[in-house]
């Protein structure tokens, strides 16, 4: 979820979600309640039960404690999903590896190269997706592969490699005074070898030659090998927002016959 439409929103957002909607072939819609709102459990009610969705994906803040005992009594079946951590670094005071012979980063903009990789490094991701039976596993790793290919196609695509082989990858957005990571990792076979801070330099690099400020970068609470290289390399966490599906129950219990 983009940094924009979470951490400086002001109001709870609900829009139709065309792509997911296609992708798993029910009706999706997304409903966001940003950092900065002043929202209430009842304006969440309202949109929820306004809404004609057969899936309702539901994001707020983590402070909210409360809020997911409500969520049960809407009428839909709520799926605790996830909770995504926002990080964020000020561009130009990183901590970035030294430099290493052979590593070069550049942009790419093969589809099939960013599709293959990005299925490659996000295989084993335990995204929201899987926490709703509804959801295909592998139809959700397709819409990485989507999302990955359309930062591509506008230049928002940086890879690592060492001459002979692309390493790893990181997807990009531009957005005023900031440069959000949306996708980045390391191929699983060159884990283990420091590569991935060589990756976030890169976009720092790109973020500071643009004049930008800041760095952000967020991903799920139980991602922590990737926040620990986060805290390394200098990012602090920002935002907590916990996700929730709320489901249309028939659809998970429909009725016998």
């Amino acid at each position: 979820m983009a940094w924009n439409d979470v951490i400086e929103a002001r109001t709870v957002r609900a829009v139709p979600s065309p792509l997911e909607s296609a992708r798993f072939g029910r009706p999706v819609e997304r409903l966001t309640v940003g950092a900065g709102s002043e929202s209430t459990i009842d304006a969440v009610r309202a949109a929820v039960q306004a809404s004609d969705a057969d899936v309702v994906v539901l994001r707020y803040p983590a402070e909210h404690v409360g809020w997911f005992a409500e969520l049960t009594g809407l009428g839909r079946t709520a799926l605790f999903a996830d909770c995504l951590v926002y990080w964020s670094l000020r561009a130009g005071q990183g901590r970035p590896p030294a430099p290493a012979p052979g590593l070069h980063t550049a942009p790419l903009g093969a589809p099939d190269a960013v599709g293959t990789l990005v299925a490659d490094i996000f295989a084993a991701y335990g995204n929201h997706y899987l926490a709703d039976p509804l959801f295909d596993a592998a139809a959700a790793l397709e819409g990485y592969q989507e999302w990955a290919v359309r930062s591509a196609a506008e230049g928002g695509c940086l890879a690592l490699d060492d001459g002979a082989h692309v390493l790893g990858l990181a997807t990009l957005e531009d957005s005023g005074p900031r440069t959000e990571i949306l996708l980045a990792g390391v191929v699983p076979a060159a884990r283990g070898r420091g590569l991935y801070a060589h990756l976030l330099k890169a976009v720092e690099d790109h973020a500071v030659a643009r004049g930008a400020g800041e760095v952000v970068i967020s991903t799920q609470s139980h991602n922590t090998r990737v926040q620990r290289a986060w805290a390394r390399y200098g990012f602090a966490p920002v935002q907590t927002h916990v996700t929730v599906h709320l489901v249309r129950t028939a659809l998970l219990h429909p009725a016998g016959p």
